[in-house]
Parts: C-alpha cells; sequence; structure tokens
C-alpha cells in the first residue's frame, strides 16, 4: 500500500516561507477551532486536531522541516535519497517509501511514521540493527521488537485513557498480512517519550526465540495554550497595564475547566503566578502546578480619550523604570 504525501503547509494554511512564528500563529488559530474540547463536530474535530498537530510536529522541528523540504511532493518518483530513507520504518535491506506495518489509532499518518515517526524495528530491542530478514532456524534469537509513535493529548495524560490500536503486520513467504488490535491503557501522568510495553507482541522469533515486543512511544499532543514541563503546565497570560499596576481577579482557563486568579498589584512582565495542584498528575501521586507568565499589553490605537488619560498620567507620575537606586 503506497503512502500518501502529506502537504504541512496546506494543513497549516501557511507558506513555505512561514517564519516559525507565524506557523505558531497558525496552528495555535486553527487548534483553537479544531480542538475536541471546543469543535461543534467532536468526532471531525478530533481527526482535524490530528493533522494539524503533525504537521507542526514537523515544520516547528528546523531539522524535521529541513528533511521535509528535501522530500518534496515527488518523492515517489526515482532513487530513494537520505531525506526519505532516514525515517523510515524498517531497517531492514529494503529501501522503499513503501512501509513494512501499517499502524491505526496512534494518531498519526502512515506518511509521518514512515519518515518521521519511531515506527521500526530491530532484533531483541537493538533499534536498527540486524542485517537482515534471516531464515536460518538453526540457532534461537528473539523475534524483532516494533515501535511506533503514539500522540496523547493533554486531557489523555490527566485522566488517562484507553485507545484501540490496530497493527498490520506484512505478509511474505507464502503468509497472508495480519493484522491485530489491541486495547492500550494510557495511565494519567503519562510522560513525554514514555513508552508503553506489550510485551510478546512483537515479531516472531526465530528456533526457541521468543517474540518481540511491541512499544508505543508517547509524544504529547501540542496544545494552543498550554506548555509542558514534567508534571507542570505553563501558559501566557496577557494583562493590560493597569491590571498589572492594580492588580486583577481573572477567570482562566485551565485543564480541569475555568478557574480564578488572584494577580497582586504591581506585577511586573515575566513573573510567574503559581495555581498549585493544577498541573498533570506526579509520578508518585498529588498533580504538578499551573504557571501564569506575564505579558503586559499596551493598546496599539488608543482612542483620542485614552490617550489624554494616559498623557496625564505620565505628567503626574513620578515613576521611572530607568532611574538608579
Amino acid at each position: 500500500m503506497a503512502v500518501k504525501f502529506k502537504d504541512y503547509y496546506e494543513t497549516l494554511g501557511v507558506k513555505r516561507t512561514a517564519s516559525a512564528e507565524e506557523m505558531k500563529k497558525s496552528f495555535r488559530d486553527l487548534a483553537r477551532i479544531y480542538h475536541p474540547d471546543v469543535a461543534k463536530n467532536k468526532a471531525a474535530g478530533e481527526e482535524k486536531f490530528k493533522e494539524i498537530n503533525e504537521a507542526y510536529e514537523v515544520l516547528s522541528d528546523p531539522e524535521k522541516r529541513r528533511r521535509y523540504d528535501e522530500l518534496g511532493a515527488d518523492w515517489q518518483g526515482g532513487a530513494p535519497t537520505g531525506a526519505q530513507t532516514s525515517g523510515h520504518r524498517s531497517q531492514g535491506h529494503r529501501q522503499s517509501p513503501e512501509p513494512d506495518f501499517e499502524f491505526g489509532g496512534t494518531g498519526y499518518s502512515d506518511f509521518f511514521e514512515s519518515f518521521f515517526g519511531g515506527g521500526r524495528t530491530g532484533f531483541g530491542g537493538m533499534r536498527g540493527g540486524g542485517g537482515g530478514d534471516a531464515q536460518d532456524e538453526s540457532f534461537d534469537r528473539k523475534g524483532r521488537d516494533v515501535e511506533a509513535d503514539l500522540l496523547v493529548t493533554l486531557a489523555e495524560a490527566l485522566h488517562g485513557s484507553v485507545r484501540k490500536i490496530t497493527l498490520t503486520r506484512p505478509g511474505g513467504a507464502g503468509v497472508a498480512p495480519r493484522s491485530d488490535t489491541y486495547q492500550v491503557r494510557i495511565a494519567p501522568g503519562i510522560r513525554e517519550n514514555q513508552r508503553i510495553r506489550l510485551a510478546g507482541q512483537g515479531n516472531p522469533g526465530i528456533g526457541k526465540g521468543g517474540p518481540g515486543d511491541l512499544y508505543l512511544r508517547v509524544r504529547l499532543a501540542r496544545h494552543p495554550d498550554f506548555g509542558v514541563l514534567g508534571a507542570d503546565l505553563y501558559f501566557d497570560l496577557e494583562l493590560a497595564p493597569w491590571e498589572a499596576v492594580l492588580g486583577a481577579e481573572l477567570k482562566i482557563a485551565a485543564l480541569d475547566g475555568p478557574t480564578t486568579l488572584r494577580v497582586p498589584p504591581g506585577t511586573a512582565a515575566g513573573t510567574q503566578l503559581r495555581l498549585r495542584g493544577l498541573g498533570l498528575p506526579q509520578e508518585h501521586g498529588g498533580r504538578g502546578d499551573l504557571y501564569a507568565k506575564i505579558r503586559i499589553v499596551v493598546p496599539a490605537t488608543p482612542s483620542p480619550e485614552e490617550k489624554t488619560l494616559w498623557e496625564q498620567l505620565a505628567s503626574k507620575s513620578k515613576f521611572n523604570p530607568r532611574s538608579i537606586p
């Protein structure tokens, strides 16, 4: 089955020359429309959100973006290049853009898994090792492990979930392709790059060697508002100058739902305000924290009345941010 090319620039609605900041803005705008928590059509929104995440994951990473640009839409024609084979699922002797294994339910397309994902095999856990498909059964060897990336949303990392994953294994030598379905438990508090192991679900071994394992490597879905560091969540909170000076009580979004944050008077830009226990589950119980990083935003085009008030404040205030104490 041929792998269909994905135009990630089109998915994000940006030009190929788009800057990192332009891509970030487009991703956030689209994610706020299609995020499953807010989309009017949950199922369609979830699928679109996965596509947006996949595109942004590749294009926001300079190395992945370089490889993707080298790949080009005509990647199926001609001899494979280094960019075409560097992320290939199978590390055996074949060099073809067609994957050896097909996954369903991971949140990633076959195109991503073939060129940018972790879907690959290796003898006895040696990723990318083993020089071919040995058929000699005069020795025992553990079967190849199989690995793929698994896109996990922050909501799943918070509450946990069960996902249905399918794995279609290639046929050959008179053996028909086979599809297996697994109910995979995603535990609350799961982390980026953590691997979920399904023991004995890899390739069969040789001789008396046992089967390999199936590994699903967690990739946390990008969120339009929150960044993640361990069990802590971070987001930018924009304040008007008077809110920073006078203080404010604001209703903000958290993974659990809306909550209230008190901004103390005299809060400076760059300050981080902590909301305890509103992060992700921690390994040994409890939860991390939610941090609001303060950005102060000024009106770009004040009205004449506003401008007059700012001028009055400037003439009466003795505050000088450049003064040396």
